[in-house]
C-alpha cells in the first residue's frame, strides 16, 4: 500500500482520498464510498463537481479543509 500526496490546488478523484485497494492507495479519509456519497447528498461532505459523464472530482482545497477540521461547513459571506 502506498500513500499518494494530495496536490495543494486543483481537483482530486474519490479514490485519491478514500483510498483504493485495487490500486494499493491508503485512504486519507477511512470511510466507505456509500457513506461519503450520503454525506455529499445531505451536505455534510464537500460538494462534487462533474467534469463529464464518468468523471466526478472534488476541489482539493475542500478535501484538505475536511481532513483538517473533521467536518464540512461552507464559509458564509457576511456583508
Amino acid at each position: 500500500m502506498q500513500v499518494i500526496p494530495l496536490p495543494e490546488t486543483g481537483f482530486v478523484r474519490l479514490w485519491q482520498f478514500l483510498g483504493c485497494n485495487k490500486r494499493g492507495i491508503v485512504p486519507y479519509i477511512p470511510e466507505a464510498k456509500s457513506t461519503w456519497w450520503e454525506g455529499v447528498k445531505n451536505g455534510t461532505r464537500p460538494p462534487a463537481l462533474k467534469l463529464g459523464p464518468n468523471t466526478t472530482v472534488w476541489r482539493v482545497e475542500d478535501i484538505n479543509q475536511y481532513i483538517k477540521d473533521g467536518k464540512w461547513s461552507q464559509a458564509e459571506d457576511v456583508a
